[in-house]
């Protein structure tokens, strides 16, 4: 059984160019699809049938093997019993009816409105990059942009007087999103009392500029929001995208309509956007729970 695994790994290194870590990938698979057979007495291809495999895969899952992994383990399956059915190696493809693990949905962490607000609050604008740094964090959490989102803003593309900015999210797509009251002021601060501050001679139209006048990178604004969020007083892990989850829930928690928040957050499947619905429904049981006499 081993010879045709090492048949296997040959025509898909050299014919279908496949990466060395794809081959030790998939060699870890039917390594461990072998020993699981002959521990069943199991010592040839053709003896092997769908039943099998689903036997296999089921136990990998009791093991503690997750949904993601075990799809991937399954594409190797799939690809290795179709190559010796086409070789004619076996006389049927056993893994051919399996159906794919259903994929698992992770629900997004957010900041309760609280901690967003004790992390806003504890800014001193007085001190150097306070300014831009309440608006960096003012604007995430008012319209839900991307890291890539924010780093890339132009002057050109937000109309503060309106409230909008216009960003260029995901596969080249450009939406306009609204800014909130509180993110107008904070931007408005930073752009006429810090910002020309940081202009240098080569200094382009980017909204959200270094030290040096150049634009800020995604790790300097990852490092900003940690930072701020730590100076608040916030031991949960801050990130940029938890801002953008916090965004959404809240406007989900206070009555907006999930197709609204689809279009703020630049979402091209409502499916994606009703992830925040289970975190929203999470809540409503724990109130529940909390607070009704049979909870």
């Amino acid at each position: 059984m081993t010879s045709h695994i090492d048949q296997f790994l040959l025509y898909i290194a050299t014919e279908r160019g496949l990466s060395t870590a794809y081959q030790l990938s998939v060699r870890q698979t039917l390594d461990a699809l072998v020993k699981w057979l002959e521990g069943k007495g199991v010592s040839d291809w053709n003896d092997v049938g769908t039943e099998d495999l689903s036997h296999y895969l089921s136990g990998q899952k009791d093991q503690g093997m997750s949904a993601s992994s075990l799809r991937i383990g399954m594409v190797h399956l799939k690809i290795f019993f179709r190559r010796l059915a086409g070789l004619k190696v076996i006389d049927a493809d056993p893994a051919e009816p399996l159906l794919p693990p259903r994929a698992e949905q992770h629900l997004p962490e957010t900041l309760n409105e609280h901690d967003v607000s004790s992390i806003l609050q504890a800014v001193d604008t007085q001190k150097l990059l306070g300014r831009r740094d309440l608006a960096i964090l003012e604007l995430f959490y008012a319209s839900g942009l991307r890291l890539s989102e924010l780093c890339n803003a132009r002057i050109e593309n937000m109309d503060l007087d309106e409230g909008f900015i216009r960003v260029t999210g995901k596969g080249g797509k450009t939406r306009i999103v609204p800014v909130g009251g509180k993110a107008r002021e904070a931007v408005t601060d930073y752009m006429k009392n810090e910002r020309p501050e940081l202009v240098k001679s080569k200094t382009s139209s980017w909204i959200f500029l270094s030290i040096r006048g150049g634009r800020l990178s995604p790790e300097r604004v990852r490092e900003i929001v940690k930072q701020r969020a730590s100076n608040a007083g916030i031991e949960q892990n801050v990130y940029p995208h938890l801002l953008r989850h916090s965004f959404a829930t809240h406007l989900l928690q206070n009555g907006a309509d999930l197709r609204v928040i689809q279009d703020m957050l630049g979402h091209a499947d409502i499916a994606t956007t009703q992830v925040y619905t289970h975190v929203d429904q999470k809540g409503l049981k724990s109130m529940h729970r909390k607070f009704h006499p049979r909870g």
